[in-house]
């Protein structure tokens, strides 16, 4: 149905499109009667529906509707698939359809930048290229259904400490490369409906109130065409959100900013168009959910429910195994740990999903007819020391073949609204983990956690399974994974350090109420390991599987590529095993030319095959000249130098097996600055300005107090830093060649 949008709001009244700009109550947006402008409810879902009613509390503590709560985003991640996520976002958006929810408050792809925050669950990696591939399949799967997503939460909102006032201070640099691209290639591949801005400030504005993210970044550099919202109350300045592209403040009742805005139209102090164009914007995603209503949609929540256990077997991360698993179902097996019985499955907070069903492992262990005894060993929701069931699980581990522990984190330990202390799981775990591990050298971790987590005894145990956070299901896939009718296929989308104190934000994490410096820069993660060559636990994009997969012969489309080419990298996957499985191929580019400052490698391309045993795959990822840029703030943009390139393939960070190099050629030029103060080692690094700097050098070869005629590293290494200026001083060059010096060099440059 086309309507005319701009025409309905010639006919409102300033007041009542000021009200349209602000909620009416927990979920719902305001409506005009008198022009047939309904009201619109959204909900809470990055995985799963939370719908609640007008008297919801966003922080997950009062019930919601019984729904389905599928794997959550640090599982998902681990899948590498996109086309899986695509298909969890389409069931999604069928069941907001059923439950008449316009918009789903999701995905959240905030970086992990520390192991220790509290929400890090809910988000997908430390990886800005993989959470963006992930998120824009998920926003176009949901968004498929005509129910719109509001990613979030918009921008550097990576910790829980102080978020709704701690001012987020970090470099545009670190900003454009690391926290805003899953951001950025979301909006450019998706188009989510809407925006959640954050609570923090950003270098000292509140991302509500800041004109540089939500319209220079937002729209006019990527080309956002759907409304921003609030995080619920992190509206700060009402009338200047109103200027700075903030559409809509939730949650209601907003009576009185609606009245700040109606006066500062009034006063003239901000302009009525821009009341209409965020009016407009509003309008134009609840009409498109209006006018593609599904009525009669149905919400199968048992259908629903198998899907989610089959997505999560795609999650799981299987970290060690010595082959011991899969499990041989003839063996005497022990299931030890609360976990067992009552697994953690989702993580707390506004994502807290009211489940229609759970299955634990040993619910789908007597639903398969397996030959498991069942001791509890530790509780699943508290670090307690019970010496009765301590003993009597040692003892259990003793008598069987097989232990398989099922650990991790209490609720209590990771949720939106705090951060985690550290990285340590309950000691009474890892002391039972322990003591198990010394009397049955068969033993097996089954994890369930939203984030990685310190594992002393990993080097003690037989095989671990992380199975993350993974829903509803994840007892039934924990089964299929462990008896081996599942072959695991997830990687990790984070690294695992050793201890929090190797994570790079460690000295920068929640020491200060009032500010938080990014000073580790575009160093998070795996870019911050390789580089200082610090050994982790389990890489990034470590994963193992049953079978054994080799990724080799590589080949490129050309060797050599400009600012606007682009160049194809196939490699062959092989399956060398006697195991069914899927393979994640993961590309790395690595700068070749010493530009300064830049990571060892960065993802820039994955894959996901399924290959039987023995068949043969070939794998083709495409790589631009995006892929080989740093953002350099001279330029205001992307910027990769000219020359060697080296594209770099395998199935983890630190597992490459397929290598090669590229040339690459740009026409685009840092801005020089070119005075007396220019150093010698600057102008030799430039391409343009090189030739004429080694040009004086030779002619001054002999000819003053410092002789370039033959070669002197120590020199050579003081020439590199030394200015122009200080040419003349030492003797070198008088006022009149250095004018004509830089008279040269500024021609040269601009020629370039």
């Amino acid at each position: 149905m086309a309507r005319d949008l701009k025409k309905l709001i010639q006919e409102m009244t300033l007041e009542e499109k000021c009200a349209l700009l602000g909620g009416n109550d927990f979920w719902h947006t305001k409506a005009v009667e008198r022009l047939g402008i309904p009201q619109f409810m959204m909900s809470d879902g990055p995985h799963g529906l939370r719908k609640q009613d007008m008297e919801g509390d966003h922080l997950g503590v009062n019930d919601s509707i019984v729904a389905v709560c599928w794997p959550t985003a640090c599982a998902t991640a681990s899948s590498f698939d996109t086309e899986m996520i695509g298909r969890m976002g389409e069931y999604i958006g069928n069941e907001c359809q059923a439950e008449n929810l316009s918009i789903v408050l999701g995905p959240a792809v905030n970086i992990k930048r520390s192991p220790l925050c509290g929400r890090n669950f809910e988000y997908f990696s430390e990886d800005p290229y993989l959470a963006g591939e992930m998120a824009a399949s998920f926003i176009n799967g949901v968004q498929s259904k005509h129910v719109g997503t509001s990613i979030k939460h918009f921008a550097l909102n990576n910790q829980e400490y102080y978020r709704m006032s701690n001012n987020s201070a970090a470099s545009e640099r670190t900003m454009r490369e690391i926290y805003l691209p899953a951001f950025e290639t979301a909006v450019k591949k998706a188009q989510p409906k809407t925006v959640m801005c954050s609570y923090n400030r950003i270098n000292g504005t509140y991302a509500s109130d800041n004109e540089w993210l939500l319209t220079k970044v937002l729209r006019d550099d990527w080309g956002f065409e759907g409304f921003v919202m609030t995080d619920w109350g992190a509206v700060d300045d009402r009338v200047q959100g109103v200027r700075a592209g903030l559409e809509l403040e939730m949650p209601g009742d907003t009576s009185e900013n609606d009245a700040k805005i109606v006066e500062a139209v009034k006063n003239g102090s901000l302009s009525e168009e821009l009341v209409d164009r965020s009016v407009e914007r509003i309008l134009t995603v609840l009409y498109d959910y209006l006018d593609n209503k599904q009525d009669g949609a149905v919400f199968d929540r048992d259908a629903d429910h198998e899907k989610a256990a089959e997505m999560e077997a795609e999650c799981a991360v299987l970290l060690e195994n010595n082959g011991i698993l899969p499990l041989d179902g003839t063996k005497r097996i022990v299931y030890i740990g609360g976990f067992a019985e009552k697994p953690r499955y989702q993580g707390g907070g506004s994502s807290h999903i009211n489940s229609s069903k759970v299955v634990s492992a040993l619910d789908a262990a007597k639903a398969m007819g397996r030959d498991v005894t069942y001791v509890k060993g530790f509780p699943a929701d508290k670090d307690e020391l019970d010496e009765a069931e301590f003993t009597k699980a040692v003892e259990a581990a003793k008598e069987a073949d097989i232990a398989v522990i099922f650990a991790g984190l209490p609720d209590v330990f990771e949720s939106e609204g705090y951060d985690r202390p550290n990285m340590d799981m309950p000691a009474c775990q890892n002391k039972l983990i322990q003591a198990v591990a010394e009397v049955n050298p068969n033993t097996v971790v089954v994890l369930h956690n939203g984030s990685p987590v310190e594992t002393p005894w990993a080097d003690d145990v037989a095989a671990i399974l992380e199975m993350y956070l993974g829903g509803q299901g994840v007892g039934t896939a924990a089964d299929a994974l462990l008896y081996g009718l599942k072959n695991p296929s997830g990687h990790l989308a984070e690294s695992f350090p050793f201890r929090v104190q190797d994570n790079p934000s460690y000295l920068n994490f929640n020491t200060d109420p009032e500010q938080c410096v990014y000073a580790e820069g575009v160093y998070v993660g795996y870019r911050y390991y390789e580089k200082k060559e610090m050994p982790v636990r389990w890489a990034f994009g470590h994963g193992l599987s049953y079978t054994e997969f080799v990724i080799d012969n590589i080949r490129v489309s050309a060797d050599t590529m400009d600012d606007d080419g682009t160049i194809d990298v196939t490699v062959d996957v092989t399956n060398v095993g006697r195991t069914a499985g899927k393979e994640v191929v993961q590309l790395y580019v690595s700068d070749k030319n010493g530009t300064p400052d830049r990571p060892v490698k960065e993802l820039k391309g994955f894959a996901k095959v399924e290959l039987a045993p023995g068949e043969k795959k070939s794998v083709t990822l495409t790589i631009d000249a995006r892929s080989l840029s740093y953002f350099e703030e001279k330029l205001g943009g992307w910027f990769a130098p000219s020359g060697k390139y080296g594209i770099l393939v395998g199935d983890a960070s630190d597992h490459i097996t397929a290598c090669t190099e590229i040339s690459f050629t740009t026409k685009k030029q840092v801005p020089m600055r070119m005075d007396t103060s220019i150093t010698v080692g600057e102008l030799l690094m430039n391409p343009v300005t090189a030739p004429v700097i080694k040009k004086m050098m030779n002619e001054m070869a002999g000819a003053g107090p410092v002789d370039f005629s033959e070669p002197d590293p120590m020199m050579e290494a003081m020439m590199r830093f030394m200015p122009l200026k200080s040419l003349i001083s030492f003797g070198m060059l008088d006022h009149g060649k250095m004018e004509a010096l830089l008279a040269v060099l500024k021609a040269e440059y601009e020629k370039a």
